[in-house]
């Protein structure tokens, strides 16, 4: 099952993450999202936990608790929705001025 792990302080780390979730059962992955641009946290990831039950024990047992001075909010992860790619848009941009023919 894939779980959700937000409001993350921003100098934690995937072992962290893991080790969190690793009293609850088997973890399979913890990613950290981080900004493609500056490389930092943006403040939550993912878990990966191969059995429903252990992961709904740490559903349940991880939101809403402290890790490194921040609450969690962790959930269910949803779906991915895709988001269309490609430029599109940008509007037409106007006439040029030909200024005043009087």
């Amino acid at each position: 099952m894939n779980i959700y792990v937000g409001n993350l302080s921003s100098d934690i780390t995937e072992e962290d993450v893991r080790g969190a979730f690793e009293p609850f059962g088997q973890v399979e992955s913890a990613k950290i999202i981080k900004d493609k641009y500056s490389g930092e946290s943006r403040g939550f990831g993912f878990v990966e936990m191969p059995s429903a039950d252990e992961a709904k024990a740490a559903i349940t047992g991880l939101n809403g608790k402290e890790l490194k001075g921040k609450t969690l909010n962790v959930n269910e992860a949803r779906p991915r929705t895709e988001r269309p790619r490609g430029g599109g848009g940008g509007g037409g941009g106007g006439g040029r001025g030909r200024g005043n023919r009087f």
